[in-house]
């Protein structure tokens, strides 16, 4: 199952109630709205993964719907469905910020090529945004993509290999991570011999980011290796 949530805003009942049907059997979570006004305030009340937006919708047109939709989000999916066929459309709506643009009468089976294509695509930029946004663990900021580390308002200066032991602990924070896992893939080997390296590589860390006032980030497990703990 799916269980993505499309938002479908169609003022034609038949076509809303068949697209409707279709969308559930294939596994997705679907509400509809009849027209823009009501489509763009379900839009901003909850979280939608894709947008199937008609053009031709009384109250706020498709296009006006696509505009403010863009105004406050450039990632989620938007899908033009229209009976209108003109390349100034099309390009009307691709210019706006739309995903992709089908034309009635379609193929469901194209409709639901294009909705996967659309949704494949949004997981990625998601994923990336994820990636790179930066870590938070308690007072402990990081931005890999600056290589910058604060601990409060003061920035800790980490060589490279210290930051790259951070970002992993901090990507698994409060998980309990042996040496030999550390070592695999901070230091990009296999284990095959004493890891004495990482506990050396914690004990910089620890010098450079403890607090005395505050219990360590980093706390040892006995036996078995490190945790980066709020």
């Amino acid at each position: 199952m799916n269980q993505a949530k499309i938002l479908l805003i169609e003022d034609e009942k038949k076509i809303a109630r068949l697209l409707k049907l279709e969308l559930e059997y294939e596994g997705y979570e679907v509400k509809t709205a009849e027209d823009g006004a009501t489509g763009l305030e379900w839009f901003k009340s909850e979280p939608w993964d894709l947008v199937l937006l008609d053009v031709m919708i009384p109250q706020l047109s498709g296009m006006e719907v696509l505009r403010r939709i863009r105004a406050s989000d450039s990632v989620t999916p938007v899908i033009l469905v229209t009976a209108r066929d003109s390349l100034p459309d099309k390009v009307s709506g691709l210019d706006l910020g739309a995903n992709d643009y089908i034309t009635k009468p379609f193929a469901i089976e194209e409709l639901l090529a294009r909705i996967r294509a659309c949704l494949r695509v949004a997981a990625g930029v998601r994923k990336k945004e994820e990636e790179e946004a930066p870590l938070k663990v308690g007072d402990l900021f990081i931005d890999e993509k600056k290589r910058i580390v604060m601990r409060g308002e003061t920035v800790v200066e980490l060589t490279p290999r210290e930051f790259d032991l951070l970002v992993y602990l901090a990507r698994h924070v409060n998980q309990v991570l042996d040496r030999e896992q550390i070592l695999t893939e901070v230091w990009g080997y296999d284990y095959y011999g004493d890891t004495n390296v990482v506990d050396v590589y914690i004990r910089y860390l620890r010098k450079k980011l403890d607090d005395p006032a505050h219990p360590p980030l980093i706390q040892t497990v006995r036996g078995i290796g490190y945790a980066l703990k709020e």
